[in-house]
């Protein structure tokens, strides 16, 4: 009986040091770094598409220009496109007609269709867009609120969609990629960047520098 104790003893050490040399084999050669720190894998993947096929529950399209424009979904921005009215005739400033056209869009509310693909937006409806006061910069456009009190998204969409339907192009090359942007009244003027760090982080819009110079 002895014997047979002494037997079953070993088999057990035996078994013990084959599972843990097969551990640390697995360690070494399976590229796992044995680590006794918590690793954060990031956030998990969004379930959202973000993006829509059927557009069946849109309203009758309308003559006018097409453009693209920013809507939130997973915490970034994503483009839908869609047309704005042309600008009327005689409109003294097409650009602010235009910048005015767009952020109406962004405005209002999406249909249910980018609703369950998860799109939304945070920009308010009604937001007005004015053309520079004296002494603004050139190309400046003014919204009815000061942007600094805007949700950091809707200024992120309305920042990305104004530059890259060319409603921020003041003719020069000064600011390209950005936008110069104030509020009412003698609100500070400020460009604000669209670059892939807003699109993907875009509650976090800083602005690209202080108060524009003309």
């Amino acid at each position: 009986m002895r014997h047979g104790g002494t037997v079953g003893r070993g088999a057990a050490r035996a078994g013990l040091a084959a599972a843990l040399a097969l551990a640390a084999l697995c360690a070494a050669g399976c590229g796992v770094r044995p680590t006794s720190v918590p690793v954060d894998a990031g956030a998990a993947p969004s379930r959202m598409p973000c993006a829509v096929t059927d557009q069946s529950d849109l309203p009758p399209a309308r003559p006018g220009v097409p453009v693209r424009i920013y809507l939130v979904c997973a915490a970034r921005l994503h483009t839908v496109e869609r047309a704005v009215p042309l600008p009327g005739q005689g409109a003294s400033d097409e650009r602010v007609a235009l910048a005015q056209a767009l952020v109406g869009r962004l405005g209002t509310s999406p249909s249910a269709a980018q609703r369950q693909a998860g799109l939304s937006t945070d920009v308010p409806a009604g937001l007005i867009v004015e053309g520079p006061h004296a002494g603004d910069p050139p190309g400046t456009l003014r919204l009815g609120e000061a942007p600094e009190d805007l949700p950091g998204a809707a200024l992120a969409q309305i920042v990305c969609t104004l530059v890259e339907d060319g409603a921020a192009d003041d003719g020069t090359a000064a600011r390209q990629g950005r936008l110069a942007l104030g509020g009412p009244g003698q609100t500070p003027v400020r460009d604000y960047p669209c670059d892939a760090a807003v699109k993907s982080t875009p509650g976090a819009l800083p602005s690209a520098s202080g108060r524009t110079s003309g």
